[in-house]
């Protein structure tokens, strides 16, 4: 029983900050993992925003890199996505994933980062972003 839980989504002005959490229980020690990010537009295909594996590799869209900084508290059991100068292109339903046992330590974090063994996903946190 894995259960993630996204907060922090609000409604911003263009250029403010949000800090977006994701609180994971029954996931337990994985020896490989990684965690993701995602974002979904209306009218827009889903997006992966930004991927960290378990030995620290990461990975960040184009579309963010720069403003966006992904990490994880162990002890917390907590995934967090640190949003800064944000703009109405960041408008989105923003899901935090985990990926299941199917997973292993040599994969690439861009494989994350499309999905690729995302067995667990939250319901997403809203974020509104007006210019």
């Amino acid at each position: 029983q894995v259960q993630l839980v996204e907060s922090g989504g609000d409604s911003v002005q263009a250029g403010g900050s949000l800090r977006l959490s994701c609180k994971l229980s029954g996931y337990g020690y994985r020896s490989a993992y990684c965690m993701a990010w995602f974002r979904q537009a209306p009218g827009k295909e889903r997006e992966g925003v930004a991927a960290i594996e378990g030995d620290g590799t990461i990975y960040y869209a184009d579309s963010v890199k720069g403003r966006f900084a992904i990490s994880i508290d162990s002890a917390e059991n907590a995934l967090y996505l640190q949003m800064n100068s944000l703009n109405p292109d960041d408008t989105a339903m923003y899901y935090c994933s985990a990926t299941g046992d199917s997973w292993y330590a040599q994969f690439p974090v861009s494989a994350c980062a499309v999905g690729y063994a995302m067995d667990y996903w939250g319901k997403g946190t809203l974020v509104t972003v007006s210019s």
